[in-house]
């Protein structure tokens, strides 16, 4: 039996750009057609600057979310960054609506928190309101605890999820915590597209896992450069060091 995911891809339709150049000249974008997504759990990996996060965030707003994250109803914007890309992306919807949603981004979480506090205000029972929060204001929580709030009382069962680098407030620790939360709700029915840096993150098993770099490339857990560098480094940090310093 297949996996019924909510969004099974996204489609370039390059007839669709109006101003060519960024982010359209980036190299993951050269031959990019089609993005395709047969699992329940889809990472993005790549350098920094590679266009992963940029993909991620036009992925998001062409699935009905928030530039500046949070659920589909949430709308708000502090300033007009993103990209253009998302109208010249189609998503490729599977045949069955999403229960609930959100779109998590780390650069954006302070403009999120504030968001989530003007609901609050205008909530009849703002206590019932934050209890999907962690049961306070998010700005109350250190920016870990806020994102980890999130994953624990906001995520719900059959929701698609949109997450970019979540690891960068979380400590290795709460990754394992993030980890064993998001195999209870691929469990019941959630999919999750992620950006991330993170070897804890990327060892979730059976996941779909695509290099970012000229277009996108599958590969395996144990063939990301990401996984290498920190094996070699945790099994020697001094000669990793040495080579470094000298």
């Amino acid at each position: 039996m297949g996996i019924n995911l909510f969004l099974r891809g996204v489609r370039l339709e390059r007839d669709r750009i109006e101003t060519p150049g960024y982010p359209f000249s980036l190299p993951i974008f050269e031959g990019f057609d089609e993005l395709t997504m047969t699992k329940s759990v889809t990472f993005l990996v790549g350098e920094n600057g590679s266009g992963k996060s940029t993909l991620v965030e036009g992925m998001a707003i062409a699935a009905g979310f928030n530039p500046e994250g949070g659920a589909t109803t949430f709308r708000f914007e502090t300033e007009a960054t993103h990209s253009p890309l998302f109208e010249a992306l189609r998503p490729i919807r599977g045949a069955y609506r999403p229960k609930d949603g959100f779109f998590l981004r780390a650069e954006t979480a302070y403009q999120l928190s504030s968001y989530v506090d003007e609901i609050a205000r205008t909530s009849p029972d703002p206590e019932r309101f934050y209890a999907s929060y962690g049961g306070r204001s998010l700005h109350e929580q250190s920016h870990g605890e806020a994102f980890l709030s999130l994953m624990l009382h906001r995520f719900r069962d059959g929701g698609l999820y949109i997450l970019d680098e979540p690891e960068a407030a979380l400590s290795p620790m709460r990754q394992l915590t993030m980890l064993a939360r998001m195999h209870e709700l691929v469990q019941s029915g959630s999919q999750f597209i992620i950006a991330t840096h993170s070897p804890i993150l990327m060892s979730y098993p059976d996941a779909d896992i695509l290099q970012v770099e000229t277009g996108l490339r599958p590969t395996t857990f144990d063939e990301l450069e990401h996984v290498r560098v920190m094996r070699d480094f945790l099994a020697a940090p001094e000669r990793m060091q040495r080579i470094l310093f000298e």
